[in-house]
């Protein structure tokens, strides 16, 4: 069977992030969002007014993921460096909900350490995954994926990964989808709703070990049940069926696609800067822009977090 493709030429917007990461969709603002880890920024778009409307904001820390919160206007959620965090669009500041490690874990497991990719279930919890800081230490399986209960408790969930990445959930919320980047597999598990529990981890996908098809990243899902995966350093997004199966990808002209986000049936896409400028040259050329291209069905909407 053939695969669907998309093929985009150009960028959307012509920026360039050191590591372009968390996509974001504000319904209630109509603004796109996304962060650049290594640079401290969280970029605002108005799509209603286009990439001329490019808002940037410091954060003054690495911050890997955002999510809306229920209930608020100027305040979002940030799965940052040491902690997560409610961090103020206007001013810029940070109120930290709770730090991430214990005090016994020591600085330098905070030095060495942040925060990665995450996502808000259904009830409101917050998945954090974190990961060793790439500008601080080499990779290890030191990383533990975090969930934030509603009531502020935080629980550790996986211990003993390398790289958490995208998680998701089905529609009928039973089960959830969590990528281990290193591996290549997508993860897929039971899922307790009421609990936020999750058991009998299978792999649901496995990306192809292939150094030029890169590695899974962040990812959305769609109506239909798809998940569309960022492939770093493969210079694509796939889209894998419910099923488990390859059955689409979007060529991109840079090779560091990090995560999508659907904003209708459009997917907004962040990237990364590129490693080998000289090797890749065109690769560099739109390396660390965000794409868009359309794929003729909605995403899934995003959950807002509730936090105490």
């Amino acid at each position: 069977m053939s695969l669907q493709t998309w093929k985009v030429t150009e960028p959307w917007l012509e920026i360039k992030c050191a590591l372009g990461e968390g996509p974001y969709y504000s319904k209630e603002h109509n603004h796109l969002r996304f962060v650049d880890i290594f640079d401290k920024k969280l970029h605002i778009v108005d799509l209603a007014k286009g990439p001329a409307s490019l808002r940037t904001i410091d954060t003054g820390m690495a911050v890997g993921v955002t999510a809306d919160i229920k209930g608020e206007h100027d305040f979002i959620l940030t799965g940052a460096k040491d902690g997560i965090t409610k961090f103020n669009l206007e001013t810029g500041e940070h109120q930290y909900i709770t730090k991430l490690w214990a005090e016994s874990e020591g600085p330098e497991k905070v030095r060495r350490m942040r925060s990665n990719d995450g996502a808000v279930d259904s009830a409101g919890r917050f998945w954090l995954g974190t990961m060793n800081d790439p500008k601080e230490a080499e990779i290890t399986n030191e990383a533990v994926l975090f969930r934030l209960d509603t009531d502020g408790t935080l629980h550790r969930v996986l211990e003993e990964v390398s790289v958490p990445n995208g998680i998701s959930w089905n529609e009928k919320d039973d089960t959830m989808y969590w990528t281990d980047t290193p591996t290549n597999n997508v993860f897929a598990f039971d899922f307790d709703a009421k609990s936020g529990n999750i058991s009998n981890s299978r792999v649901f996908y496995h990306h192809p070990d292939n150094e030029s098809h890169g590695n899974p990243d962040g990812h959305s899902r769609d109506v239909e049940g798809n998940i569309w995966h960022a492939c770093y350093g493969g210079s694509r997004v796939v889209k894998v069926s419910p099923e488990g199966k390859l059955v689409g990808e979007i060529l991109l002209p840079t090779r560091n696609p990090t995560c999508p986000v659907f904003v209708g049936t459009e997917l907004f896409i962040t990237s990364a800067q590129e490693d080998e400028p000289e090797r890749y040259p065109e690769s560099a050329k739109c390396a660390g822009c965000v794409f868009r291209v359309d794929v003729g069905v909605e995403g899934m909407p995003k959950h807002e977090a509730r936090i105490p």
